[in-house]
């Protein structure tokens, strides 16, 4: 029997595609939240479309990563007939999510501003590239933001010029702040009866997740600059050579460097007046990490983990995504679970990352096949 989530009772419209609010939806779903995915008649969400790499059963794995638990209806909201659908889908909703340029839902009748005259508890999220103003008109996508926004500036070296991360972070993290807001929001008109807009948007979000580095140009005007592994403020905290692969080490503080130089068997270090602070640790940084290679050299990254790990010291080798995977079995995290999929088989999810003690996060449903109406079920 799965237990009620958290957010049992509450129906979400959700407008979106692509990856910033639909991560949004899925993780409002996983705590119990039903979601109804409006999708356009010609192909649908984007990412169904983007592959390789599909699943055994042809379906895009970018589409199944932020779909789960969700249904899907197609509707073309430029008709007049599938718009009235889409008013009255959300005149069941307590939710609306939507990521489409801004002025997009109003020219449909369906923006905030018409649908909050006729349901003024409804909360309603949207998902912008740069806001509602002067960026209204930019397109918002994850490279462009962290191009624009100074993401790609701080990360890579001055070797490699700047870099984009691995991964779509801002749409992520910007989706994050979506469900945030939506809670907070539903929060208060638990309180009041009043519903709200929700606004969120890829450039504000960064800034806000850049934390250290955007406070560093805010205070002192300052304008950072990539260092690759290294760390602006702290030392050592990068990424260190040892007789095999990479090991990153985050000794942040005085009591974990002596913790560190005892564990390489180098605790004269320690007492060395050139690395006797954070600060004069990092004005010394490359003797520092020349000194700890040389020691680190005498085994491999595995070893050095269990050393230093045991000692206390945070680091860990340079993994990749199976090795990845393989830790978090291994440390009892459950990072994949299997959900039934339409087509009779199981198709393979991440695990939620919020566990809650008496709501737990579920996994109902693989996400939603695309179905246009009259062309099958």
């Amino acid at each position: 029997m799965i237990t009620p989530g958290a957010l049992e009772g509450v129906r979400v419209a959700d407008f979106s595609r692509v990856l910033a609010a639909p991560y949004a939806t899925m993780l409002m779903a996983d705590l119990g939240a039903e979601v109804i995915k409006v999708e356009r008649p010609d192909g649908g969400d984007e990412t169904r479309a983007w592959g390789p790499p599909w699943s055994d059963e042809g379906e895009s794995t970018y589409f199944l990563s932020v779909n789960r638990n969700k249904t899907s209806r197609v509707l073309d909201l430029r008709d007049e007939a599938d718009r009235q659908v889409a008013l009255d889908l959300v005149a069941g909703c307590d939710v609306v999510v939507e990521n489409f340029r801004s002025g997009t839902m109003d020219r449909l009748g369906l923006g905030y501003d018409e649908l909050s005259a006729r349901h003024p508890g409804l909360v309603y999220c949207s998902v912008t590239g740069f806001g509602s103003g002067a960026g209204a008109d930019l397109p918002g996508y994850d490279l462009v933001a962290q191009a624009v926004g100074g993401l790609m500036s701080v990360t890579g070296s001055t070797e490699s010029g700047p870099m984009k991360s691995g991964v779509a972070l801002v749409d992520v993290i910007t989706g994050l702040h979506a469900a945030i807001g939506v809670l907070a929001a539903l929060r208060h008109r638990d309180r009041t009866g009043e519903g709200q807009r929700v606004e969120v948007n890829l450039l504000s979000s960064l800034l806000s997740a850049l934390s250290n580095q955007s406070s560093t140009h805010a205070v002192t005007g300052a304008v950072p600059g990539p260092m690759g592994n290294l760390h602006p403020s702290i030392a050592p905290y990068e990424v260190l050579a040892t007789a095999d692969r990479p090991l990153a080490i985050a000794a942040a503080n005085d009591k974990l460097f002596r913790l560190l130089a005892q564990g390489v068997d180098r605790p004269e270090l320690a007492d060395d007046p050139r690395f006797g602070s954070n600060a004069d640790r990092v004005a010394h940084r490359s003797v520092l990490a020349a000194e700890l290679e040389d020691a680190l050299a005498e085994h491999g990254a595995d070893h050095w983990f269990d050393v230093l790990s045991a000692k206390g010291v945070p680091c860990g080798p340079i993994n990749d995504l199976g090795q990845a995977f393989e830790l978090a079995r291994r440390l009892g995290l459950e990072p994949v679970h299997e959900i039934p999929s339409a087509a009779g088989g199981s198709v393979a999810t991440i695990a939620h990352p919020i566990t809650l003690a008496r709501t737990p996060a579920t996994y109902r449903t693989a996400p939603p096949p695309f179905v246009v109406p009259g062309e099958g079920a």
